[in-house]
Parts: C-alpha cells; structure tokens; sequence
C-alpha cells in the first residue's frame, strides 16, 4: 500500500473486525473487495455505505453448500463504485453473482484522513453476519475494539506469568504462547436467541452447539491439547463438544478440520485429543459418544483420511504392509499403535470390560511389529512379514509421513521402555538416541523427487538426523529421562530453544502447524513435557526461566522456581516438589492441578546421579504395575 501512500490498520473481534484506511490527499481514493474465485457474489448498497456478499471459496474437504458470508460498513459516503466480475467492471450492476466477484469503492479524502470499516463475517447467513457485527462491533470506534481485543488477548496471555529471562525469551515465549492459542477457530455462532449454532459442512444446515475447526490432529495431539487441558480446560471442553458434533452429523471424527474431513497426513490421533482430555479431568459433555467414535474409527476406514487406512492389514498382521500400494505404512502402524493405547486408557478409565480395553492396550504393542532388528530402527514391512529392502534409514518418505526412519522410530509413546529392549536395553537406547545427533543431516529425498521444505529445514538446523522443525521428532530430546540420563535432555531442550526459536518474522526452525512447534516451546520453557497423552504424566526437562507461574482455572497456582538458571546454568542439580525433595523423571497432572511449587536447583555442569534409578523413570506400557 506504500505505492499509494495508504495505511492499514484492522483489529478484531471473534467474527469481526475493524479497518482503519488512513488515506492521502486525493479526488481519488479507494478500496477493494475481492470475493475470490471459485464462486462469490456481491451487492453494493450506497445509501446505507454498505456492502454484502459471500463466498464460497475452499480450500481442503467436501463441504455442503459451505458460503463464507460478510457484510461491510463506511463510515464515508460512497461517491464512486461499481462492481466487477472476473477481469471486467459491471456497468451499472450493484448486485453480482458469478465465478469471481468483487466492488470498488472510491471518494474523495484529504491527506491524513481516516475512513473506518467495520466487517464481520459468518457460515450461516447475511441475517447471521450482521448479528455478529453488531454483537461484537456495537457502536464502539476503532480504538475501543483495540482496546478490548488487547484486554482479550492478555486475559487469556496471562494465565503463564514467565520472568528472569532476557527480553528476547520473554518476547519468544509470549509470540508463542499467542501463535498456540490462535489454534483451533470457533466455527460457531451465537443466534438471535442466544443459542450456540454453527454450520455444518456435513448436512450444509444451521445445526445446534459447538463446532471448531482449522487443525491436524496429526500435529496438535502431541503438545497442544495437552497444554489446553493444563491451562485452558474449559475451551477444550467445547471443543469435545464440537468433536461429537462433528461425528453425529459426519458419521467420523476429523483428524484433519479444514473445516470438514481432509484428506491429508496419516493417524487416527482423535483417540489421543479425546482420551487425553477425560484423562486429566475435563468432564461436562457426552464422553460416551466420543468414546464409540473412537472404535468406530479404530476399526474401519475413513473418507479423507478419517478411520484408518490399512485397517484390515493392521487388524489381521499387526502393522500396514510396505508393499501392499499404502503409502507411510510404517508410520502409520506406530502411529495406530500408539492411538489404540489411547482407546484402552479411556475404555478402561470409564470402567468398560475388560475385554473391551485389553484389546486395545495388546494392539498398542504392534510398534514391535515395525521395528526391525538387525537395525534397531523401525522399517517397512511387507505382507509375508520380511522387511522391505534394500533399506535406506535417511529416506524421507516412502514407509514414513514427512520424516525418516531416525525420526519415525521413536514414535512409541506409550511404551518406551519396550521399544528400549528392543534396542538392547537402556544404554544401547541412550546410545541409539545419541547417533541422532550425531549423524551429520545426511538424506535420501527421492521418494518426493525434491528437497521438501522439512528436509531443508533439517539441514538448517545443523542439529544432525533431529528434525525439529517437524512434529514426529519433537518429544525425542525428552527420552532419556527413560534411559536414566535426563541431563541429556536438559542440555537439548535448551540448545533448540536457544537455536530454533527466534522472536523475529522467521523466528520458527519450520511448520508452527496448528499451534504445535509453538506449544513445544512453551511446555519446555515451563521445564516439562507431554511425551504420552492420555496418561496423568509430563516428562522433565529444564525450565528457561528463573521464575514462571501458571494460573490454573481451578484457582490454584504452579509455581516454578529456578533462581539461579542462566545460560550456563542449564542443568539440573535437584528438584523439591511442595518443599520435598523429588527424584523422579516426570510430574503428576493430578498433583499439579492442586497447586503446587517446584523449586529447581540449577547448575553448570551435568549431575549424573539424579535420575538414574528406574523407578524414577516416566511411564511405559509395559512397566506399568497398576
């Protein structure tokens, strides 16, 4: 906008906002909208300064009857405006419809003037839009609405209270906490009646109660969701509610909300947000429901990647075969694995048979099936049950979902001391674990025919075969709190934090994806991690800061002290947990959602007795004595 010397400002409310147009002097000032392609119409209303329209543009999914509606106020009288439709002005057509519409708008302005927009939008109707609009806009001026979005925006930013730090931590941490909680959007609205209603991109009808939408599960399972039920639990309750909406009236629950059903990425990583909620306490919305949308997609095929692809295999052989034309097969088994872990642990904490939930935690131990062992490293494997060859573990791709069989091996949430026997034991693990770092950023890009944004960013990164800049790497620095040397993983954390988070435009070592890479980094800082969802656990790490406090919803308070953490310091000598001294490897969600106060001693150098002892250790399936 340099080029005409025009500034813009917007600030916004959930399902409107505010433009303020600051124009020069000129007989000939404008504005555009742009309905966009693929279907749109437009009216222009000049004696209200008025503008309306829709669009029916998407990106991923099958929606029905899906319109992006809007409605536009000036508060300038339109003295020039006209419609157009694809390359070409409409004359004297003030309502259009068509594959690609939009309005001009022109007055006179003198310099430094402003003209305000206020704009809100809906999935409903233009009735919807302009309820929204006057809901969330009213009479306020522009100023107003960025006042309350800034009161908004910090009620909800400081519910984590971070000090001690330098000003760029501070500024990373905040950035990211924000980028988190962008993720997912509210696809609901609020009728004339004060009922939540939404679209539904299923029945393309106004159905009744909550829907969010604008996430891969494939990504947000893992940190995400698991921030959201420490620290903003009522939200993820609506969100529950939306996930059993998005069943009733789809017949699956979405892995990835475009805002329908899309057809990308691999898993079946509902189970994990839905297990993961129940099992730290969220309670309020029909959880039985949810938990046969669960076996539902655990046993049967999906459109657009909903259910499991490869079931029958997975069922009958225990993993995806590599050479049955079922791409990331590999990937998809661990991942399966892990999902069907999930299920048992909510089957079994709502009191299902036995019988019911023992299935799943026996299917949970299919990861074996995939781990190779002449290699150590899980593998394709193909239908009479040899493994595929020859075996490149630096192939991205091909067995594996945006990653290589270094990255993809660890993907034994649920148990990883069982993947640690497979590898020899813990040392032969540490060790394992080790070479990944150790492995200059070598790889095999064939399988995609280029140099994938993940791989170059593996490459940047400089960290050897650990690709933080993708999601399946990112709990990895936090497993040798399982092999008895956690001191590894309080040295890694803090290296990528300081390496790969930058408060700048490209602050981000690759895909902040959903809120994900953003939530790994506000866990870390905290000092611990959600290696396993749906367990009562976090794995520790090292906080970065030298004071933090977390404000949870419950009115308690975690408070986290590190008085002597530096640059230097980043090591941990000793914990006290509520003024005990505390020796084991992870946190108890249950205990923190008490209140409570972990005081760290930290130091410069490595303390190689803490955290040896496995009864010290994180969860795994099979150490399990319940």
């Amino acid at each position: 906008m340099a080029d005409h010397n025009v500034t813009a400002e917007v600030t916004p409310t959930e399902r409107a906002a505010q433009l303020r147009l600051t124009y020069p002097d000129s007989e000939n000032s404008w504005f555009v909208v742009d309905a966009f392609d693929k279907g749109s119409s437009i009216t222009i209303i000049p004696s209200q300064n008025k503008i309306v329209g829709y669009s029916t543009r998407y990106s991923r999914g099958k929606l029905v009857g899906f319109k992006n509606y809007f409605v536009i106020y000036a508060d300038k009288p339109f003295t020039k405006y006209s419609t157009w439709k694809d390359k070409d002005f409409v004359k004297d057509a003030l309502e259009i419809t068509g594959d690609h519409c939009g309005a001009v708008v022109g007055f006179s302005t003198k310099k430094g003037e402003k003209v305000n927009l206020k704009v809100a939008s809906s999935f409903i109707s233009l009735e919807q839009a302009e309820l929204n609009l006057q809901r969330e806009l009213n009479n306020d001026s522009f100023d107003n609405t960025l006042k309350k979005a800034k009161l908004a925006w910090n009620e909800k930013l400081k519910k984590v209270e971070v000090a001690g730090g330098t000003i760029d931590q501070m500024r990373t941490f905040y950035s990211c906490l924000y980028r988190m909680l962008c993720f997912p959007h509210k696809m609901y609205e609020i009728n004339k009646a004060g009922e939540v209603v939404h679209y539904s991109p299923y029945s393309g009808k106004t159905e009744a109660g909550y829907r969010f939408a604008g996430t891969g599960f494939w990504d947000t399972f893992r940190a995400l969701y698991p921030f959201l039920n420490l620290v903003y639990p009522s939200i993820n309750v609506e969100m529950q509610k939306g996930l059993i909406n998005d069943y009733k009236e789809g017949g699956w629950l979405p892995e990835w909300s475009s805002p329908s059903y899309s057809d990308i990425m691999i898993g079946n990583n509902s189970a994990s947000v839905v297990a993961d909620a129940y099992m730290k306490g969220l309670r309020g919305y029909d959880i039985e429901t949810l938990y046969q949308a669960l076996l539902h997609g655990a046993n049967n095929e999906g459109p657009q990647a909903t259910g499991r692809l490869g079931i029958e295999y997975y069922k009958t052989l225990g993993y995806v075969p590599y050479d049955v034309k079922i791409n990331e097969n590999a990937a998809r088994t661990l991942e399966y694995a892990y999902d069907d872990f999930a299920i048992a642990q909510l089957g079994k904490a709502l009191g299902k048979p036995e019988y019911e939930w023992g299935e799943y935690y026996r299917r949970s131990q299919n990861f074996q099936k995939v781990i190779d062992p002449e290699t150590k490293l899980a593998r394709g494997r193909n239908q009479d049950g040899s493994f595929q060859a020859p075996f490149n573990p630096f192939k991205w791709g091909d067995a594996f979902t945006e990653g290589n069989s270094w990255h993809y091996t660890w993907s034994v949430f649920q148990d990883i001391n069982g993947l640690a026997k497979l590898m020899g034991g813990k040392k032969e693990f540490s060790k394992k674990l080790d070479q990944i770092f150790e492995i200059p950023p070598i790889y095999d890009d064939s399988y995609y025919g280029s140099t994938i944004h993940e791989i170059q960013e593996m490459v940047n990164a400089n960290m050897g075969q650990y690709a933080h800049g993708n999601q399946p790497a990112q709990h990895i620095i936090y497993l040798y709190n399982y092999s008895g040397e956690p001191w590894k993983t309080q040295y890694w954390v803090r290296e990528t934090m300081n390496r790969l988070y930058q408060p700048t435009p490209d602050g981000y070592c690759g895909d902040e994806d959903n809120g994900q890479t953003s939530a790994w980094y506000i866990f870390s800082a905290l000092g611990f991690y959600p290696v396993t969802p749906a367990t009562d656990q976090y794995v520790l790490g090292a906080p970065l800061f030298k004071n933090a406090k977390i404000h949870l919803e419950n009115g308690k308070t975690v408070e986290i002290r590190a008085k002597n953490n530096s640059d230097e310091n980043c090591y941990v000598n000793s914990l006290k947990f509520n003024g005990k001294k505390y020796s084991k490897n992870w946190l108890s969600h249950s205990e923190l959602m008490k209140g409570a106060t972990l005081k760290f001693d930290m130091i410069s150098q490595p303390n190689k007795e803490k955290g040896t002892d496995e009864k010290d250790f994180p969860y795994s399936y099979s150490t399990d004595k319940k």
